[in-house]
């Protein structure tokens, strides 16, 4: 019997394809990948065009959206998955392997790696040494691209358009790596206005802000009198595992909450987005309002992942 996967191609000198950040992406980059995201959906699209491939899946955090939705994309797309979902402590990086080699060693067996990890900059560091496109699945408080890929996705589905909107951000802006990818992603389209809400101590950072068009962000705490203009509003949990001691994430745990009442200051047309899992600042009582868009988000992760999977190994 002839087995399903061919061996790894053979390395050229043709630039990898990596996607270590929201910077790797220019905008007919996007475009092109949400126009292959939107095929894929459709059903409009070649069958099976990574079949004899595989993809490696290194997670160093705990993931169940993008690694699922990852995996899924690439059996979908007539491959195969190695994967290590608790790579801290179940492959060699618990013997003290450095992440370098780890790559190094992945590199040889597999078409391309989806690297999740704990630290900003890991993706770059295991790009730099990879032999296979890297794509990053999230590194620490850094950046999320894929992420930011399917929430463009999803805006545009929803509302037709990339430009010429006004984005609310909520919450913990200062570590919420799928806030500070979006805020990138969305000042690459015409018109566009965020708003940054949050506490003072958890603002967007300094390296995001400075790239942003300063006449085009607007920063607040106040969140109830931010929701009224918006055309989306982009909530994210404050994220317990980024704080130093439980004492301050409790500080601002439950600052900002939607609830069926809130949901009366949003725009009718607007739409309510969440990267998930949520953790109570969202009332599961708003799951019901057709402007709920999370779990439709979460969805088109498949599609997105797909595009950018595709891009990535066939060069």
């Amino acid at each position: 019997m002839r087995d399903t996967l061919t061996a790894p191609a053979a390395r050229t000198q043709v630039p990898l394809r990596h996607l270590t950040g929201p910077n790797d992406l220019e905008r007919p980059l996007i475009e092109q990948l949400l126009e292959r995201a939107g095929a894929f959906e459709r059903g409009d699209s070649e069958a099976a065009p990574l079949r004899g491939r595989l993809l490696a899946t290194l997670f160093y955090e705990p993931s169940t959206r993008t690694r699922f939705s990852f995996e899924a994309a690439m059996y979908r797309l007539g491959g195969q998955v190695l994967s290590a979902q608790d790579a801290a402590r179940a492959s060699s990086a618990a013997k003290g392997e450095s992440l370098e080699d780890t790559i190094r060693i992945i590199s040889g067996y597999a078409d391309a790696i989806v690297l999740r990890h704990t630290e900003p900059g890991a993706v770059d560091r295991a790009a730099r040494v990879a032999q296979v496109p890297v794509i990053s699945a999230g590194d620490g408080a850094g950046h999320h691209p894929t992420q930011g890929l399917l929430d463009l996705y999803t805006i545009k589905k929803e509302l037709g358009r990339l430009d010429h909107l006004r984005v609310g951000l909520a919450g913990d802006l200062r570590y919420g790596r799928t806030a500070r990818s979006l805020a990138l992603l969305l000042s690459l389209f015409p018109g566009n206005e965020l708003v940054m809400i949050s506490p003072a101590e958890l603002r967007m950072g300094a390296d995001v802000l400075d790239a942003l068009h300063p006449e085009r962000v607007v920063e607040t705490d106040d969140f109830n009198a931010a929701m009224g203009g918006l055309d989306v509003l982009y909530q994210t949990r404050i994220q317990a595992e980024r704080f130093a001691s439980s004492d301050e994430y409790e500080r601002y745990r439950g600052v900002y909450v939607v609830t069926p009442d809130a949901m009366q200051r949003l725009p009718e047309h607007a739409i309510l987005m969440h990267p998930l899992p949520r953790v109570g600042e969202i009332d599961p009582l708003v799951d019901a309002d057709p402007r709920a868009a999370y779990f439709r988000q979460a969805r088109n992760g498949l599609w997105t992942r797909m595009a950018v999977l595709e891009w990535a190994i066939e060069g």
